[in-house]
């Protein structure tokens, strides 16, 4: 029998889409994510039940059937899971030994080296390290390592992105990316050694703006959690995917938190669970015509 072609194999993927915390915004955006993608309804599977939980009133209950959800879609065999936000501290109570998202797929896939990107219209930022506490951070960051998520990213931009020969930007971990070593060593003996196949270390507070206003790279990649996640949030909230690099499935999800406190209100914007979803079919996709 003849292989399926590509397009014949794509209209068979269904992609996973994780509910999060039911007592969060979790249950009302994938709705509504889901409604503004008809044409994507018989390739997406949910894996939740709103019934789990109070809107705004986390419990026991919410916590654990958030982990279940992840769990189940694992077990699933999906070429791509889209994730509703959970909460780490119900998720926590109820067993969770994660700090997020990022690390439970790494570990249930085998991955040793997760990489964090938030992919928006404007900008592509991945990070070197993800739920660190700030003052573990310098000690976390090695060459290799970094090294490592270069490639990483490298790869997607080409594969999932089809940028043919992507421009990676590194920012410093200092002010003015140390200065020469007055302001810390770091660029000198971690970063700048790393950085082989992209462009750095960068003065952080000019990378940025030289990526949107100047558009010198296909993607930046900053040191800590919060020197990555200020500026995507700042320019591309709303429509900014968190995806996750290394996986052998696509991951992805919307950039923000389960927002108990308007969780039940019918105001929460699902644009951005909308585009998570988006950019999983496409990533899938594009996966499947590169085979």
């Amino acid at each position: 029998m003849d292989e399926p072609s590509p397009r014949t194999w794509q209209a068979r993927v269904v992609i996973a889409v994780t509910m999060g915390d039911p007592a969060g915004i979790g249950p009302e955006i994938v709705a509504a994510a889901l409604a503004a993608l008809p044409e994507h309804a018989g390739r997406i599977v949910v894996y939740g039940d709103p019934a789990d939980g109070t809107p705004g009133r986390p419990d026991e209950k919410s916590g654990a059937a958030q982990v279940a959800y992840l769990e189940a879609a694992v077990r699933g065999g999906h070429e791509a899971i889209v994730t509703a936000p959970i909460s780490k501290t119900w998720a926590k109570r109820a067993g969770f030994a994660f700090p997020g998202h990022t690390e439970f797929f790494a570990a249930r896939y085998g991955c040793a080296h997760p990489v964090m990107m938030f992919a928006g219209p404007r900008m592509k930022v991945a990070l070197a390290t993800i739920h660190l506490p700030l003052a573990e951070v310098p000690r976390a960051l090695t060459t290799e390592g970094l090294a490592r998520t270069i490639a990483t990213v490298r790869a997607s931009l080409v594969r999932d992105f089809g940028i043919a020969a992507p421009r990676i930007g590194v920012v410093g971990l200092n002010p003015h990316a140390g200065e020469g070593g007055l302001l810390g060593r770091e660029e000198l003996d971690v970063i700048a050694p790393a950085c082989v196949d992209a462009i750095g270390p960068l003065v952080p507070d000019a990378a940025f703006r030289d990526a949107i206003d100047a558009a010198k790279y296909d993607a930046l990649i900053a040191l800590y959690h919060d020197q990555g996640l200020i500026p995507v949030k700042l320019i591309d909230f709303d429509e900014s995917v968190n995806v996750t690099l290394g996986l052998p499935i696509v991951r992805t999800s919307p950039d923000h938190g389960t927002a108990y406190d308007i969780a039940g209100k019918g105001i929460a914007r699902s644009i951005s669970m909308q585009r998570a979803i988006e950019l999983a079919i496409a990533m899938v996709e594009r996966r499947a015509m590169a085979r």
